[in-house]
């Protein structure tokens, strides 16, 4: 028998069968395709935190998710023997112009409250390495919450270590038994969404590459033109990515692709030179209320949803899991009003 049956091989599905397997229920995940054969299966994996400012629900709770991660994947790690890719080595930005460099002081005294210790958001001056952004007030955002990680690498980790604590796998079609919970990334948005009879949730594309470059060991993320700049252990540096909300090719790479590497280069000059190694497109799951939507089912009475992280996505994964086996497996709720179904559907 099994006590819970989560639909979808993504890193919402196998982050909460690796938190409901750690409260000892017996799980089934049934993937239609392949693990992370969705948006999962991605190649940027930057996770960042929420600027300091206007706190929040949902702000506090991707901040619980990401210091929960500093142990949260080592142990996937160790209990897969994968890597994973994750490294918490902080993330570099820009600051453009004297308004925003009051701003980011002003962030930086919020992160000391707010962030309580754990985590720093200072200015730093340019320092003139290689590894850092140009910035055109010489100065540079430095937080040291952010982390990396390689999402291709994680899900397969991650879906071992659930197998490893007893967990079952089942590729295509399952028997769904026990608790459900329906994890089906964007499709499973657009399914609900016509159910349901109004707008729900959808489907935006990203595209990304891989560069060869082999950064600094210890070397932070980097951002700027709205642009993730991701140095791997492999030695590849992910950029990473547009946000299509049209798109006839949920595969293909196109000359949006080719924009975002020209800026890269021209944002970061260190990267001029580097090969590109691999291109990737993927859709990723963005609810109505850009939330992520956990909770009670809006459409299968009885039943569970996990969807939309939306860009976010692993990042949240550790929290997710935890509070949807609260719900799920102990009845305590613990889910942001703003997380909830009702919030994409008002």
């Amino acid at each position: 028998m099994t006590d819970v049956t989560i639909l979808g091989g993504g890193i919402f599905g196998l982050s909460i069968a690796w938190a409901c397997l750690g409260r000892g229920a017996r799980v089934r995940v049934i993937e239609r395709r392949g693990i992370g054969a969705g948006a999962s299966g991605g190649i940027v994996g930057a996770l960042a935190p929420h600027v300091p400012e206007n706190w929040n629900d949902k702000k506090q709770f991707q901040f619980d998710s990401l210091i929960a991660a500093l142990d949260w994947w080592p142990e996937v790690e160790a209990v897969s023997g994968l890597a994973t890719g994750y490294q918490r080595t902080g993330r570099l930005q820009p600051v453009p112009d004297a308004r925003q460099l009051e701003l980011a002081h002003a962030r930086a005294e919020n992160a000391k409250t707010l962030w309580k210790g754990n985590a720093a958001w200072e200015v730093t001056p340019v320092t003139g390495a290689g590894w850092e952004p140009p910035s055109p007030t010489s100065s540079l955002i430095r937080d040291t919450l952010s982390a990396h990680i390689h999402p291709r690498k994680a899900v397969k980790a991650l879906a071992r270590a659930v197998e490893m604590k007893g967990g079952e796998i089942v590729i295509g079609d399952g028997d769904r038994q026990g608790q459900i919970i329906h994890a089906t990334g964007y499709e499973g948005l657009l399914e609900d969404a016509k159910s349901l009879g109004k707008p729900f949730g959808n489907g935006v594309k990203g595209q990304a590459l891989l560069l060869g470059f082999d950064a600094e060991p210890e070397a932070p993320q980097l951002f700027a033109d709205a642009l993730h700049i991701v140095p791997h252990g492999d030695g590849t540096v992910a950029i990473g990515s547009t946000s299509e909300r049209e798109f006839d090719d949920p595969c293909a790479t196109d000359a949006q692709l080719d924009e975002v590497h020209a800026r890269a280069v021209k944002a970061f000059p260190v990267l001029n030179d580097a090969p590109i190694v691999a291109r990737w497109a993927g859709i990723r799951p963005r609810a109505k209320s850009r939330a992520p939507v956990l909770g009670a089912h809006p459409v299968h009475e009885g039943e569970f949803i996990a969807n939309g992280g939306f860009k976010i996505g692993f990042g949240m994964a550790p929290k997710v899991g935890e509070v949807m086996a609260d719900l799920v497996l102990e009845g305590r709720d613990a889910i942001p009003a703003s997380f909830r179904p009702e919030a994409s559907l008002t």
